[in-house]
C-alpha cells in the first residue's frame, strides 16, 4: 500500500494522514472563524490568523530560506486571503485554502527571482554536538536537498507538504490541485527516490 511503509532511515519518518482530536478542533475553529470572516465579520480574522501563522510560516520557510522574505510572504499570504475572502467555500477547510495561496505566491516569487536552494535537515552545531554526527547529518541534508531538486516539481512537493509541513494526504491533494491518489503516487515516488540516494549514499560512505 502506498506510503505505508516505515522508513529505517531516521531522516525520512513515515508520512501521516491523521489528526488528534485537538488539531481536529482547533483546525474545525479556524475554519469557522474564516466562514465569519468571508461574511464580513472582521473580529473573527485574529482566530484565523493565529490558528494558520506558524504553520504557513514554518512553510514557507522552508521554501524560502530568507526569514525576511518568507516573513514577507506570510504578510502577502493573509492579505490575498483578505482580498480573496468572499471566495472562500463556507464549510470547507481553510488550512489547504491558505497553503495553496501561500504557495502560490512563493512560485510567483521564484519565477522573478532565483532563490537558494533548499537546505533542511541539517542541525545547528551546539557545544557539545559530536562533530562526526553533524558531518553525516550535513551529508544526508545535502544528498536530500540534491535529490529533491532533481525531482519533478509536483513529486517534490507532494512529499514535502506531507512529510515537513504535516498535511494529509488530501489536504495536499487540495493544495496542489490534483487527486488524492495522484499527490500519493508523487509522494511515494519522491520517497523512493529519497532512500535509493540516501542507500547509495550509505554504500558509498562505507568504502
Amino acid at each position: 500500500m502506498l506510503l505505508s511503509a516505515v522508513p529505517s532511515n531516521p531522516a525520512l519518518a513515515a508520512f501521516a494522514d491523521g489528526m488528534d482530536a485537538d488539531e481536529r478542533l482547533e483546525r474545525s475553529a479556524a475554519s469557522a472563524a474564516m466562514d465569519r470572516y468571508a461574511d464580513g465579520d472582521t473580529a473573527a480574522f485574529p482566530v484565523v490568523y493565529d490558528a494558520l501563522a506558524a504553520r504557513l510560516l514554518r512553510y514557507l520557510s522552508r521554501l524560502e530560506r530568507d526569514p525576511t522574505a518568507a516573513e514577507d510572504l506570510l504578510q502577502q499570504t493573509f492579505l490575498r486571503m483578505h482580498r480573496a475572502r468572499a471566495s472562500f467555500r463556507r464549510g470547507s477547510d481553510v488550512e489547504p485554502w491558505a497553503f495553496s495561496i501561500a504557495r502560490r505566491l512563493f512560485l510567483d516569487a521564484r519565477k522573478r527571482e532565483r532563490r537558494r536552494p533548499l537546505s533542511w535537515l541539517v542541525p545547528e552545531p551546539g557545544l557539545e554536538a559530536d562533530a562526526e554526527a553533524i558531518l553525516m547529518a550535513r551529508q544526508v541534508g545535502e544528498t536530500m536537498d540534491a535529490t529533491l531538486a532533481s525531482l519533478p516539481p509536483l513529486q517534490r512537493e507532494a512529499f514535502l507538504l506531507i512529510r515537513e509541513d504535516g498535511l494529509t494526504g488530501a489536504e495536499a491533494a487540495a493544495t496542489l490541485g490534483v487527486s488524492l491518489a495522484a499527490v500519493k503516487l508523487r509522494a511515494q515516488r519522491a520517497y523512493d527516490q529519497l532512500r535509493v540516494a540516501l542507500r547509495e549514499d550509505k554504500r558509498e560512505g562505507g568504502r
